[in-house]
């Protein structure tokens, strides 16, 4: 099974919500929708930390990457 993008996640995870929030869902379906949508916006923070913490990083003299520091002059 091929892993879906964050955009196609994202996606799902919006027609889920607008679904839920429709209230023409019988209450099992409900609790499917709603438990798949929590393991969706899961995966999406998870993907969103990830790249927060990439985009954090710089490259140093070295070519080693490390937590970019702004350091303020006095």
């Amino acid at each position: 099974m091929q892993e879906k993008s964050f955009e196609e996640n994202l996606k799902n995870l919006e027609e889920l919500v607008k679904e839920l929030e429709g209230g023409n869902v019988p209450l099992e379906d409900a609790i499917k929708k709603y438990t798949e949508a929590m393991e969706l916006a899961k995966v999406c923070s998870d993907t969103l930390d990830n790249a927060t913490e990439s985009v954090n990083k710089i490259l140093n003299k070295d070519g080693n990457l490390e937590d970019f520091d702004v350091k303020e002059s006095d």
